[in-house]
């Protein structure tokens, strides 16, 4: 039996060169195939249309043509985010330069769990790692309006981890709260918060989390003065739902007076730091303890790319930990870097890759321009949606985030018409509730969406509802 050929080593480039062709090839013809934003039918006929594809999933004997059948049925029946009328979710259509640096990654197939399987990968975590932490902790001044601040705190006191994502993150801020603070430091946060956060409070074993309704200053100076014991606030620049972005300078000043450690879930809004237009929009960010970042949100990177950025890096001191193969005390002694602190996992991808050719490529001025771009055409989006008569405006956006809804229609028929649009593969739009009323949700997300997109996308929309 011959050996496979392996993805890198002498023959890697001849290698993957063919099986390149045979990939770009069949997305194609699976694009083509389902000829929308996501595949027609629904459930049922997706699951069979893929069943039909997949056929034997481990056959006694190997099918060649597996990459170009498989390939092209994942391109056929996904959603894709780089339709203009795929606008659901914060699910970003990636950038050609990040999606062509994972490759590198998944050739090369370092794991970051210790210096000798990673060497370059690990000082190119370590540099980015430290160059976003101090992009976050700069002072930010009110109406700054502009990214050229002095900084904040000194670059050496930051630091940030790789993350799969906003969850993980938002997971690590609050087991090093609890490392720090003690086993009883109680979560406080809004109803608006993302479910990852409650969720992590459960698993790390902490008190039921302190939740309001939002986290107005009024309320929360309440509530700090109120509850016993050590607190983390944890506050959303970017929720899910609305793009909301809640008052962080009154909520630091509040944490400072009384005490509380300050989380950020940036996850969706970080990418603001790289547009002078709108980073004033997350003034206060720099007095976190801790703040989540997802570059696969409003940064174009392939999944994964997520960050914890910590103010205080000797906070991570708390994650140390030692396995005498992977960072031997003689080895650290001797100049091996120590990785295994750097994340919950062990074996993980240098998903900084990606976001580090992105970052070098397009520099801060094409980020931003990117971020502009698609706030711009949220605002567009909205205006359209104040200006017709059919249509509900839920609020102006914050972010790229948009609720609208049919004028006088119930919640039923919200829900059905975008069940209706999903069946018929013509758009993905999102669901949120908000003002105690059901809304459909548009998250643009890809720059390259035009006005008539925006309109064409209304258009569907009227015509999918009920008279």
């Amino acid at each position: 039996m011959n050996t496979p050929p392996l993805a890198s080593g002498p023959e890697g480039p001849s290698s993957l060169r063919p099986l390149l062709d045979t990939v770009l090839e069949a997305l194609g013809e699976g694009a083509r195939a389902r000829g929308g934003p996501l595949p027609a039918g629904g459930p049922s006929e997706v699951a069979a249309r893929v069943r039909a594809a997949l056929g034997h999933v481990l056959p006694d004997e190997g099918d060649p043509d597996a990459l170009r059948h498989l390939v092209r049925a994942l391109a056929e029946g996904a959603a894709d985010p780089a339709d203009p009328l795929c606008a659901a979710h914060l699910h970003c259509p990636p950038l050609a330069v990040a999606a062509a640096a994972d490759l590198a990654v998944s050739v090369l197939n370092p794991s970051m769990d210790s210096w000798d399987q990673a060497p370059s990968a690990s000082e190119i975590e370590a540099q980015l790692t430290r160059a976003l932490a101090n992009e976050v902790y700069r002072e930010v001044p009110r109406g700054a309006g502009n990214c050229a601040t002095s900084p904040h705190r000194p670059a050496a006191d930051d630091d940030a981890l790789v993350t799969t994502g906003g969850t993980e993150s938002n997971q690590l801020a609050l087991l090093l709260a609890r490392e720090i603070q003690g086993p009883g430091v109680r979560l406080v946060c809004g109803s608006n918060a993302h479910h990852s956060l409650p969720r992590a409070a459960w698993l790390l074993g902490m008190p039921d989390p302190a939740t309001l309704p939002t986290l107005d200053p009024t309320d929360l100076e309440t509530t700090l003065s109120t509850l016993q014991g050590p607190l983390l606030v944890a506050a959303t620049a970017g929720t899910t739902d609305t793009g909301q972005i809640d008052p962080l300078p009154e909520i630091a000043h509040l944490c400072a007076r009384h005490g509380a450690r300050l989380h950020i879930d940036a996850a969706y809004g970080g990418g603001l730091l790289f547009s002078t237009r709108h980073r004033d929009k997350l003034t206060g960010i720099d007095t976190a303890d801790t703040v989540t970042l997802d570059l696969h949100k409003l940064g174009w990177q392939p999944v994964a790319a997520g960050l914890l950025a910590v103010r205080d890096k000797n906070d991570l001191t708390a994650l140390h930990q030692r396995a005498d193969y992977l960072n031997a005390d003689d080895d650290t002694e001797a100049g091996l870097p120590d990785l295994l602190g750097r994340s919950l996992r062990t074996t993980r991808r240098p998903d900084v890759l990606k976001i580090a050719v992105t970052l070098k490529t397009l520099g801060r001025t094409g980020l931003g321009a990117l971020v502009d771009q698609v706030c711009e055409q949220a605002s567009e989006f909205a205006q359209l949606v104040h200006d017709h008569p059919g249509f509900e405006l839920h609020a102006p956006p914050t972010i790229s985030t948009v609720l609208f809804r049919p004028a006088s229609t119930t919640d039923d028929a919200v829900a059905a018409v975008r069940r209706k649009l999903l069946t018929d593969g013509r758009a993905v739009l999102g669901r949120a509730r908000a003002a105690n009323r059901l809304w459909l949700k548009v998250t643009l997300l890809n720059p390259t969406t035009r006005p008539a997109d925006l309109a064409g996308l209304l258009q569907l929309v009227e015509g999918t509802t009920p008279r």
